[in-house]
């Protein structure tokens, strides 16, 4: 039965994800079998399993890290966040249903048996589960039938990290304040505290230090320095939606929908060194970027009117009419087409005009698709026949039926498909880059990527792993997995 250590956090957004990343990964090189584990967690990025189950993209790159295949025991409990009041509740990588917070909190006690069974079936297979919490334990208006922080952690019998973000200031105050609102018994469960994106002289830190092992009785496993990492990340906390590319030959503008999803898919163009991603929100930050992309969301026609509502439709159209390249994945693809309707009320019910930029229709099913997929794309002829051939696998999650397309469908400089991943593949991405050049006037040369997607995320957590393993006391920490709780 493997032994396990669990990171929570002062707050969301203080490093957990990474940081359990960190720790598999240095797991794997000591040669153990770890395993992470996040017994529920709120998220739009998402993932299907090669058994066409869905599950949050964190625990994804955290068993990627660890070396290991993906499984939705690792997450047994997603929430899609479908307004400011609900979510739709995935369950073992099947959605059970859309709930109002207040129903969800009755709801998820009932939950503790799979969560249990998830966590025990990864026990009995690896050497160690790397535990991640949610926001904060010492959120005490929500610790009533806890199942992702202190609860998880009695549940699993787990030694317990703090981390907390001193990159948002007060830090001291953070983890000194958790835990003195935690109970005495959980208290207990924590064995350690960990400062995190610390910037500058790490001895400026010292008497701080020393002063919070003294107030809590719970010394600090470490203080690791504010790392530049290439993660995929897990929600619209996202740091990527703020940061500015540097100037590159190509812009490349994705609208940032209000409820965008799975934007994980443009991770490897922001990698390419020929191209600058921004993210707008406003007409006025459109201006005239050599690609423009509708990303995935999990409410298709609320962010559909979002995009008329706001003037975005129009500058969409005026930019495609004067001869611009638009991509629109999932979601975004849905609304390049003439219409899309919900009669089963399954986003809410309803229509709405698409942007009319495809000879598609949209109607939203009951039930998801959800399939891995592996294919080379057809586009014989038009403006991106370039790409025809190129190898591509991703994966398809999607509520929505569309007649009149294919897996890749194009008309002039317009594009749809429902494939998450389409960029990871390098001769396609290469083959856009260089028609994108070209397009603009410029030699395009080789822009097919050095390397894969793949090799390019383990050099990235390689990384990862030397910073966290420099920064933490490690022995000690082999000590608190062993001894338990």
């Amino acid at each position: 039965m493997a032994r396990a250590i669990m990171i929570q956090g002062t707050m969301s957004n203080v490093g957990k994800s990474a940081l359990t990343a960190g720790l598999c990964r240095i797991f794997r090189q000591d040669g153990l079998r770890a395993a992470p584990f996040k017994s529920q967690n709120m998220a739009l990025n998402s993932f299907v399993t090669r058994e066409g189950l869905e599950m949050g993209r964190a625990q994804v790159m955290q068993a990627e890290a660890a070396g290991v295949e993906p499984s939705v025991r690792m997450n047994p409990i997603l929430l899609k966040p479908t307004s400011d009041m609900g979510s739709q509740v995935i369950v073992k990588g099947e959605v059970v249903g859309t709930m109002p917070a207040k129903e969800y909190f009755r709801y998820k006690k009932s939950l503790i048996p799979t969560i249990m069974e998830c966590y025990q079936s990864l026990a009995a297979e690896y050497d160690v589960v790397v535990i991640e919490g949610a926001g904060s334990p010492a959120e005490i208006n929500l610790k009533a039938d806890d199942i992702v922080n202190m609860g998880m952690a009695r549940l699993a019998g787990a030694p317990v990290l703090l981390v907390g973000d001193i990159d948002r200031g007060g830090v001291f105050a953070q983890l000194y304040g958790t835990l003195a609102l935690l109970d005495p018994e959980e208290r207990a469960l924590v064995k350690g505290t960990v400062i995190n994106k610390f910037r500058g002289d790490a001895e400026l830190l010292r008497p701080g230090l020393t002063e919070l092992e003294r107030l809590t009785g719970t010394p600090v496993m470490g203080v690791v320095p504010y790392g530049q990492f290439d993660l995929e990340d897990e929600d619209s906390l996202s740091n990527r939606f703020r940061a500015r590319s540097a100037p590159a030959p190509l812009d490349v503008a994705v609208i940032r929908l209000p409820r965008i999803s799975n934007f994980t898919d443009f991770a490897a163009l922001e990698s390419h060194p020929s191209v600058g991603v921004r993210y707008v929100q406003r007409p006025g930050e459109l201006g005239r970027p050599d690609l423009l992309i509708l990303p995935g969301t999990k409410s298709t026609l609320d962010d559909l009117r979002w995009l008329w509502d706001t003037g975005l439709a129009h500058a969409v159209l005026r930019y495609a009419a004067g001869g611009g390249a638009v991509v629109g994945i999932c979601g975004g693809f849905q609304m390049l087409g003439r219409t899309l309707s919900d009669p089963l009320g399954t986003e809410g019910g309803g229509e709405a005009p698409g942007l009319g930029l495809l000879d598609t229709d949209t109607v939203f099913a009951a039930e998801k698709t959800r399939t891995r997929v592996r294919c080379d794309i057809r586009i014989p002829d038009g403006f991106y026949a370039p790409l025809d051939g190129c190898p591509a696998e991703g994966y398809e999650i999607h509520m929505g039926r569309t007649s009149g397309a294919e897996r890749v469908t194009a008309k002039g400089k317009v594009l749809g498909t429902y494939l998450h991943g389409l960029f990871d593949s390098q001769e396609l991405t290469g083959a856009l880059v260089g028609l994108l050049l070209k397009e603009k006037g410029l030699d395009p040369g080789d822009q097919t990527p050095a390397e894969s997607r793949y090799a390019y995320k383990q050099r990235q957590y390689d990384a990862l792993a030397g910073l966290v393993r420099r920064s933490l006391d490690m022995e000690r920490i082999y000590q608190i997995i062993a001894r338990g709780v």
